[in-house]
């Protein structure tokens, strides 16, 4: 029996996403007095469902575009990018849009809806988390070679947050799912994700970004990508300085930052995973009660604890209720499959 990593991580993010929603913009005092002690925080449940929010919606939408992608042929960048944008579309103009969606992803979805490239909806402006919190499922198709899944990466992400610092931070993330899903050990984790930072820092992925950094300000492709690469590479080094050493009971965006903008969501979602990371409800608690982008936070961390632990990492009892079950799991037996 193998460990069935794309549905624990899948089923990880909505799960998280779904502990994440109700404590979203409030700080940890708040969010205790709401909760009690955040080691036994419980799914809430409204009406036999636990709620998730566009994070994962946005997932699905990739997942669902990935899917037709890959069933016409091998995974390319014209075949990726339509199914994507038009699921992203979909999502634009769907009633279930009203979740306290991103303004970011909101004006690129408006935008992609038209005959325009998509080079001119990405928002080469924000580097809001709205692109690496959706990037799991390109980590967990199998059958894709590294430049393949670095490029999907980036591309999917560039769809709407077009920043340097949301692509490097989308690809980090897809590696992250990647390295935890073939089993990487945890504790040597961040010093991976750092080499491949470093040795992908000047890489400009043309076949898949186009002339994307064109709508930039920068003089050159590779002085564009270099800026979000560096950006990744500053906040995994605050990473590495303190995953050993701290302190599960202070809110751990008091170390790598709120989560709000790419690197710092990828970071701060890493460590809640690495302070706990044989305990995977422990670590979907503490991202959940965080002063920052709380479901944001969580569902990154239940992706990563979800790749490293598999689908037996979830209580049966949570997964039976959360939004969308049915088709977290037929993504999840579909990649596992492989």
């Amino acid at each position: 029996m193998t460990k069935q990593a794309a549905t624990g991580a899948l089923t990880g993010l909505a799960l998280g996403d779904a502990l994440g929603f109700p404590t979203e913009f409030n700080d940890v005092p708040t969010i205790l007095a709401k909760t009690g002690p955040w080691r036994t925080m419980e799914l809430p449940v409204q009406r036999g469902t636990a709620y998730i929010t566009d994070d994962t919606q946005m997932t699905l939408a990739l997942a669902r575009g990935v899917r037709t992608a890959m069933d016409r042929g091998v995974l390319a960048p014209l075949r990726l990018a339509r199914p994507v944008r038009d699921e992203f579309v979909d999502w634009y103009h769907s009633p279930e849009n009203n979740r306290a969606p991103g303004n970011t992803c909101l004006r690129a979805c408006m935008l992609l809806d038209s005959d325009r490239a998509w080079q001119d909806a990405s928002q080469v402006g924000s580097k809001g988390c709205g692109a690496n919190m959706r990037v799991a499922p390109i980590g967990l198709v199998p059958g894709l070679g590294d430049e393949q899944r670095s490029g999907a990466a980036q591309l999917q992400s560039a769809l709407t947050h077009g920043h340097p610092t949301a692509l490097a931070a989308s690809d980090l993330t897809a590696h992250a799912v990647y390295l935890l899903a073939q089993g990487v050990d945890p504790a040597g984790l961040v010093g991976r994700l750092r080499s491949y930072a470093y040795d992908n820092r000047s890489r400009y992925q043309e076949r898949w970004l186009g002339d994307l950094w064109t709508r930039s300000q920068d003089p050159s492709a590779r002085h564009f990508i270099e800026r979000g690469w560096d950006e990744c590479l500053a906040v995994l080094e605050r990473l590495d300085a303190v995953q050993r050493t701290a302190d599960p009971e202070l809110d751990p965006c008091t170390y790598t930052g709120d989560g709000w903008i790419a690197e710092e969501a990828l970071a701060t979602g890493l460590l809640c995973f690495l302070l706990f990371p044989g305990d995977p409800l422990t670590a979907l608690r503490r991202a959940a009660c965080t002063r920052g982008d709380s479901d944001s936070l969580a569902c990154l961390t239940g992706a990563f604890a979800g790749a490293h632990l598999g689908a037996g990492a979830w209580p049966k009892e949570w997964v039976a209720v959360v939004e969308h079950r049915d088709e977290l799991l037929e993504f999840g037996a579909l990649w596992d499959a492989v």
